[in-house]
């Protein structure tokens, strides 16, 4: 399939899907989210680890306003600026939690609005040193949305993802990692040299154990202790149940690297 706002390319079993609209820096209007949503499916099945990066000087700008989201079809029907949300954002933003492996999203300039949150949905997030996060929503009377509440709080805590919201200020990368908003920062020209080189371990690694490892820590999230440690008992039984499981005991016991990727 051929996209006309994103790239996507499958090398190594690693799939890089690029926001791809420089005349807007990469806003993420429904049309991009569309074809997001497309290209995030086929990587679970053509890939074992996904990055999620942009083209060009910026990560993702945010949505696209110049298309009016939420501005009704017709003259009786009120605006509502989430109707989308409902649609397409949402349900791509869920695309990202249930995808069947790893995801490490490489942030270039910036990552603002929905951009931020679907930077912040990476399960490994490496930063430029130029990027910066921005929740600029108050500057234009519209609240935080893609989820941004929930991941900032509980990534960054209450007082500071009240900060960065009430406040629309740019969070810079030295910063967001210093507030553990971030895994790793690197220089902007290395950028994805290192996000290759963190998915090709990911890549490498056990499919079956790595998918329920960044779905049991999403679920600590919200779960209480003796829901998660019911959701470990029940994934170990499927992870000791995996070829992976097999190919790790017998490379331990031959003294030898696991190779995963022929389990």
């Amino acid at each position: 399939m051929s996209f006309e706002k994103i790239t996507y390319s499958v090398d190594d079993e690693i799939a890089v899907i690029a926001f791809n609209d420089p005349k807007t820096m990469n806003a993420a209007g429904v049309d991009t989210i569309e074809e997001m949503s497309h290209a995030l499916e086929m990587a679970g099945d053509e890939a074992r680890c996904t990055i999620i990066t942009g083209n060009g000087r910026g990560f993702c700008s945010g949505a696209n306003l110049s298309a009016k989201p939420g501005s009704g079809a017709g003259p009786k029907r009120k605006p509502d600026a989430g109707r989308e949300l409902d649609r397409v954002y949402n349900p791509f933003i869920k695309a990202m939690r249930t995808h069947p492996h790893p995801i490490i999203t490489a942030v270039n300039g910036a990552a603002a609005g929905v951009g931020c949150s679907i930077a912040l949905m990476g399960d490994f997030i490496v930063a430029a040193e130029g990027s910066y996060f921005l929740q600029a929503f108050r500057r234009i009377g519209l609240v935080p949305d893609g989820g941004s509440t929930y991941l900032l709080a509980r990534t960054i805590g209450r007082a500071r993802a009240m900060e960065m919201t009430l406040f629309g200020e740019k969070i810079p990368a030295k910063q967001a990692l210093d507030w553990g908003l971030v895994n790793r920062v690197v220089a902007d020209d290395k950028l994805m040299d290192e996000a290759r080189n963190y998915a090709l371990q990911l890549a490498n690694g056990p499919t079956t154990a790595l998918s329920m490892i960044r779905d049991l820590v999403w679920q600590a999230e919200d779960n209480d202790l003796d829901a998660q440690l019911q959701a470990e008992r029940f994934a170990q039984r499927t992870a000791g149940r995996s070829p992976d499981f097999a190919e790790g005991v017998k490379a331990f016991l031959e003294k030898r690297p696991a190779d995963f990727r022929k389990a």
